[in-house]
């Protein structure tokens, strides 16, 4: 039961891990954006999403090998039993 916890809590860890770097861009772009929108007047609903979108997908691209070995890393742990 302990190694099951300790799998699940590694797991969460990992997804949270891999997750933030896009989640952290899109609130930076987002931040940005919404002070431009406030200073300008324009509140379009697209206009805040079309760079927050094309940013999380560049972060996506560039962080991608690293997100992969992270998982892959886990499932390795996950699959081997512990000795």
């Amino acid at each position: 039961m302990a190694e099951l916890c300790d799998l699940v809590r590694q797991a969460v860890w990992t997804v949270m891990l891999v997750a933030a770097p896009m989640l952290v861009v899109g609130v930076l772009v987002a931040a940005v954006v919404g002070l431009i929108q406030a200073a300008t007047g324009i509140h379009d609903p697209v206009l805040a999403l079309i760079p927050r979108l094309a940013a999380m997908a560049a972060v996506l691209v560039i962080t991608l090998p690293w997100m992969a070995e992270r998982l892959v890393d886990l499932f390795v742990h996950a699959a081997v039993p512990p000795s």
